[in-house]
């Protein structure tokens, strides 16, 4: 086939000009992402040959090999894995097929210097990392099942197109060609390739080889030197989740969870043991300091890496991990499973049941002894975590009560910075309290002077400020905690005082006309309209129904592109208030006109406290300012 000049997708040309011009500072790592994607390709071979016996032979011994030549001022990284196919080089190294790639980019655009490294590998865009040091890359690869030595050469020098012709290769596997620009000729130095390695690879379980070049004793003659060159490996490779917990240093335990991970930061929490019994086996599990990007997409990669006996069988195992814990990383190494352990194998195999139920306890106790033993640690981690642990509650309704024990709330007893439990707040609820209240609000709002707190604040009870998205569907799963119902106090009928219910009885007598009036003129807006037990200052407020969603919900829902049934609320209006007393005289007087305007004042000042809008903002601005010229002239509102 001739050669083709191909131009890659616009999100590339963008990527390769901020991989040229904004890590500049952390160029190593272009090692680091090239070596992990040939162990990759190595353990996709590998994991073919153990029903393809063909490839075994074909690619001989796993290894990974560095060449640098000074002459032609190149670094090339091979790889005898499971190569690539014309149309796979197209694929693979000129498209991002990824959701997040803008978000990404943003994020490359916009983060320090420091934290740039660990996004290049967080969103597996690591060989275009190459450009940082080369102006030129050249791809040979041949595809392991191909069995003449039939290559594909992909180039590109970053322009903006590559060219991809045929080519041949003696064995399977993949060359990766870096042509170094002058001032990172460094790289072609062996302490430079060896500190790089040790720094970032060392726990590749494929051996990292590099021919090195020494001065030896000439067996011939002891008193004469030769030059020896003889092929090194340049990392330890020994699995680190092999050895005795005491034995690994903190260090090393970090080194290895930047190799799975991608993260440049060290980890928050590691979980290291051996499970022996009905099932045996190894798990190193990392617990990161911070969200890695794109943790909210639908394609984010959930799980750990799973080993059987040591080889390895999938990068990402989700059906290891539940979806909530979703932020941990690292490797299960089983000796009980199959070597040819499938996806389809996997959904219906127990002894993959028995590893997720016992590394979710592993996790959930980790957490526990952080929040108990490290408290500032864990507030750091729960602001990282914490929506998504929440999940747990829905997803997993056999452990709600011990996930919800693990979440952190602001209330409005709580300091600023500080924060509440759900135990915590149960062990201080006063004995005439019933129920734990909270509240949902955006971020940005300051739930804290809602009116609906207003009655909850006069008897001293505590409320719970709640900002994520999903709050209310989770508070609504999770349903009760340690016997006391959890309620929305936007939702429902509200009665904290029950000493003053014949009280009540007389209000509604009192008022029962106007309530008439409001419903009759409402009735198309609102499902109900009635005395509130929430209010203290406040005219009137909107409430769901307490099952129904709230209004938070309800857009999130809607924004998402859900068809959801709008919800009519009930509008609950503050006996207490001035305005009432007024409005029920001008009723008693036949001023219906005024009266519907007011009606109408009301609610649409009830959807302005709720953060809705209101139909018709004119007639509201109008009625507003009828009544502010009335107080300025020194009239009663008439």
């Amino acid at each position: 086939m001739a050669v083709e000049k191909m131009e890659f997708k616009t999100e590339v040309k963008e990527l390769l000009n901020l991989m040229i011009h904004s890590l500049y500072s952390h160029k190593e790592i272009f090692l680091r992402e090239l070596i992990s994607n040939a162990s990759d390709a190595i353990d996709k071979a590998r994991h073919e040959s153990l029903t393809n016996r063909e490839i075994a032979e074909a690619c001989g011994e796993w290894k990974i090999k560095i060449t640098p030549d000074k002459t032609a001022n190149t670094l090339t990284i091979s790889d005898n894995g499971i190569g690539l196919t014309r149309e796979e080089a197209v694929a693979e190294l000129g498209t991002i097929a990824h959701s997040g790639t803008r978000e990404f980019m943003q994020a490359l655009k916009d983060a320090s210097q420091k934290d740039k490294p660990g996004l290049i590998g967080q969103f597996g865009v690591g060989f275009y990392s190459s450009y940082m040091v080369a102006d030129r890359v050249t791809v040979v690869s041949r595809k392991a099942t191909e069995k003449t030595n039939k290559a594909i050469k992909w180039e590109s020098t970053a322009d903006g197109t590559y060219t991809i012709d045929d080519a041949t290769r003696d064995k399977p596997g993949t060359d990766v060609v870096l042509h170094l620009r002058d001032d990172d000729k460094k790289y072609l130095e062996e302490w430079e390739i060896r500190d790089v390695i040790k720094k970032y690879s060392d726990y590749i379980e494929h051996p990292v080889v590099m021919d090195i070049t020494r001065e030896k004793e000439d067996p011939a003659d002891k008193e004469k030197k030769i030059k020896v060159t003889e092929e090194e490996t340049l990392n330890a490779r020994k699995a680190i989740w092999l050895k005795d917990p005491s034995e690994i240093k903190p260090e090393e335990y970090n080194d290895f969870y930047k190799h799975v991970s991608h993260d440049y930061s060290d980890p928050a929490k590691v979980i290291h043991y051996r499970a022996e019994g009905t099932s045996e086996f190894m798990a190193l599990l990392y617990i990161p300091q911070h969200a890695p990007y794109g943790i909210l997409y639908r394609d984010f990669k959930i799980g750990p890496m799973l080993y059987v006996k040591r080889v390895q069988i999938m990068d990402h195992c989700a059906e290891l991990m539940p979806e909530y814990l979703r932020f941990v990383r690292g490797v299960v190494d089983s000796s009980d499973l199959p070597l040819n352990v499938s996806r389809e194998i996997l959904q219906n195999n127990r002894q993959i049941g028995v590893i997720k139920k016992n590394i979710t306890k592993k996790i959930l106790d980790a957490l526990v002894d952080m929040r108990k033993n490290d408290a500032p640690a864990y507030e750091k981690l729960h602001k990282e975590f914490g929506r998504v642990l929440k999940e747990g509650i829905h997803f997993d309704p056999s452990k709600k009560e011990e996930i919800a024990d693990l979440l952190l709330f602001t209330s409005t007893k709580t300091e600023a910075g500080k924060y509440t439990t759900l135990s915590d707040y149960v062990r201080d609820m006063p004995i005439a309290q019933d129920a734990i209240y909270y509240i949902t609000g955006r971020p940005d709002e300051n739930v804290l002077q809602s009116p609906y707190l207003e009655a909850f604040r006069t008897k001293g009870y505590e409320v719970l400020c709640l900002t994520d998205d999903i709050d209310d569907l989770i508070m609504l799963d999770l349903g009760e905690y340690k016997g006391k119902k959890v309620r929305n106090v936007i939702k429902g009928d509200v009665s904290l005082d029950k000493a003053t219910e014949s009280e009540k009885e007389a209000q509604k007598g009192k008022f029962e006309k106007l309530l008439a009036k409001f419903k009759e003129q409402l009735k198309d807006e609102v499902k109900d309209v009635r005395l509130s037990g929430r209010l203290t200052d406040s005219a009137s407020c909107l409430v769901a129904d307490e099952g129904g969603l709230d209004p938070q919900m309800e857009k999130l829902l809607k924004s998402m592109g859900q068809d959801v049934p709008s919800q009519k609320r009930i509008l609950e209006i503050n006996p207490a208030h001035p305005v009432f007393e007024v409005m029920n005289g001008m009723l008693a007087s036949g001023k219906d006109e005024q009266v519907q305007e007011y009606i109408d004042l009301t609610y649409n000042q009830s959807l302005l406290l709720e953060g809705s809008k209101i139909k018709d903002p004119s007639a509201f601005a109008r009625s507003v300012a009828k009544l502010m010229t009335g107080n300025l002239k020194g009239k009663k509102p008439a």
